[in-house]
């Protein structure tokens, strides 16, 4: 595992690696760290808000995020920054601290990126699933994707309508099986009755 010291942006919600991230920036702190996170060609750690809101006062973020990077930028009709971002490694967060301008800045200890694992057979509704999310939100995908057990369990941990606790989850697994079989789990309160 490496570790660095990054920058934080907890928000309310839980960004997964491959997973896109837009965000209106205006905050002096965050506005800070989009400069030096483009002017050291660095990313910044996002985690989902435990305690907190994701405007103020520093809000005390979950200890497992994303690395995100930062891939285009854009002003909002209102005039403000806007970033697309794309999730990178998984990290754990070792300690934080808080800077004079309020930025949360942590000890991140970076995750091993998740091989590639065949689609079992078991697992092929979640697949079906998946494409046709997918599909309907417009999102390009390659179709070898579909055949990856990792690349369906995060993309289905974003596109499904689950609670942010559910999808802290099931960013903090490490078998991309046992996200597989979680998500199983999750399939039946979507049914139509």
């Amino acid at each position: 595992m490496t570790a660095a010291d990054i920058p934080l942006f907890p928000l309310n919600t839980v960004l997964f690696p491959g997973g896109e991230l837009e965000l209106r920036v205006f905050e002096r702190r965050y506005l800070d760290m989009v400069r030096d996170c483009t002017r050291n060609d660095s990313g910044f750690g996002v985690c989902l808000i435990l305690h907190g809101s994701d405007a103020g006062d520093p809000a005390i973020p979950a200890a497992i995020g994303t690395l995100a990077r930062i891939v285009d930028f854009y002003t909002t009709d209102g005039g403000l920054l806007g970033i697309r971002a794309i999730g990178e490694q998984r990290f754990r967060i070792a300690h934080t601290r808080v800077r004079d301008n309020g930025l949360v800045r942590g000890q991140a200890h970076f995750w091993p990126d998740e091989p590639a694992l065949p689609m079992p057979p078991e697992f092929a509704l979640l697949a079906t699933i998946g494409e046709r999310l997918l599909e309907k939100q417009g999102t390009r995908f390659a179709r070898a994707s579909l055949d990856d057990a990792t690349w369906v369990g995060f993309r289905l941990a974003e596109a499904l309508p689950l609670e942010n606790r559910e999808r802290q989850h099931l960013l903090q697994l490490t078998d991309p099986l046992e996200r597989l079989q979680q998500l199983m789990h999750y399939l039946p309160r979507f049914q139509r009755a």
